[in-house]
């Protein structure tokens, strides 16, 4: 067995859920196209081209999307404004009605449901913040986070339990008996995070809900975000524009652009195989080293080459540059039972480092 040299932890680690884990939200050849007689439009023309869609008058938001999310995992959705992005997540929870597709959750065509059945599915089963999280300023933090309890016919003193563990949970079990206007604006995030959480939701929709805070309050809520997700091991759709915070959360990420979905992957394989000249730019100012794993960078070991510390193929480049540049030979990469799959050498993680390819 190789000894591997210790990496040090930059961020709180993603509890990551295995890559063959079971989807829990499927849609198919989603569409939502705007227009008189949109409905009918998509009926007679069910691919339609864009040209197709501007002649008849009408405007695709969202254009045959078909998305795979597995159960436990935070899957982001990117892209610049106007790319469909909030779009979509509002298909997923019928907050908007698609015009075509399907979206299936727990075997389930959520298309096909009835207005009440919908209602239950979103008060049990799903929980939505979005950057507007539109606390009721007459109630303390505990009556916000309590109100969705209250809505679902919870009675008082189960709810306000439930409630405030929740508000424990969030850090906020000292100002449970604060109203809105007395809390700052990360805190009133949290707020909004805790009411949602309330609920226990197996399904979670939020869209860009940390994009209205200062740098600093959305690094600390990022990692708050990434604690409670090690705890509770949600099903996690999340809107945000920025790449870095983008690295910091994904499993996966869906890169979308005039409502289609370029392509999924890991920031690795969107960094390293990009699908299109879009998703290459898109990528092209990320810091590689925060990206790139030791195995994705790694190349063969010659016969009989001796090597340094032994790195973990997970780990990024950014955690394992101070282990390799300062060894005298190319780090061992090795998977999680100690195989080595290759090496890392100096002149990769400095190319890294400075954001060039190798």
């Amino acid at each position: 067995m190789v000894s591997i040299a210790p990496v040090p932890a930059t961020a709180p680690a993603k509890a990551s859920p295995a890559t063959d884990a079971p989807p829990a939200l499927i849609c198919r050849n989603l569409w939502k196209v705007y227009g008189a007689n949109a409905d009918a439009f998509m009926r007679d023309n069910p691919i339609p081209t864009p040209a197709e869609v501007r002649a008849a008058g009408l405007f695709a938001a969202v254009r045959d999307a078909s998305l795979e999310i597995r159960q436990g995992e935070i899957f982001i959705i990117m892209g610049l404004s106007g790319s469909g992005k909030s779009t979509l997540v509002r298909c997923l929870s019928r907050l908007v009605e698609p015009t075509a597709g399907s979206v299936f959750y727990e075997h389930q065509n959520l298309l096909r449901m009835t207005p009440g059945e919908l209602i239950e599915v979103r008060r049990h089963k799903m929980g939505m913040v979005f950057q507007n999280f539109a606390l009721l300023p007459h109630r303390t933090v505990l009556g916000n986070v309590a109100f969705p309890l209250e809505v679902q016919g919870v009675p008082k003193p189960e709810r306000e339990e439930r409630a405030l563990k929740v508000i424990e949970l969030v850090g906020l079990a000292e100002r449970a008996g604060y109203y809105p206007r007395e809390l700052s604006g990360g805190q009133q995030q949290r707020v909004g995070i805790a009411r949602s959480l309330a609920a226990e939701p197996a399904l979670w929709f939020l869209d860009e809900p940390f994009s209205a805070l200062d740098p600093l309050i959305r690094h600390e809520m990022q990692n708050e975000f990434l604690r409670l997700q090690r705890m509770l091991s949600k099903t996690i759709v999340f809107i945000t524009h920025d790449f870095d915070e983008a690295i910091r959360l994904a499993d996966r990420i869906a890169i979308m652009k005039d409502g289609v979905i370029i392509q999924v992957g890991t920031a690795e394989e969107l960094v390293l195989h990009p699908a299109s000249d879009y998703v290459s730019e898109f990528t092209r100012h990320v810091t590689r080293a925060k990206v790139l794993t030791a195995g994705g960078v790694c190349v063969p070991v010659l016969p009989g080459e001796a090597l340094g510390p032994a790195v973990p193929a997970r780990a990024l480049v950014a955690e394992v540059a101070e282990v390799v540049l300062s060894a005298d030979a190319p780090a061992a990469v090795v998977d999680a039972g100690g195989a080595v799959l290759g090496k890392l050498e100096k002149a990769a993680v400095i190319a890294n480092l400075v954001g060039g390819a190798q």
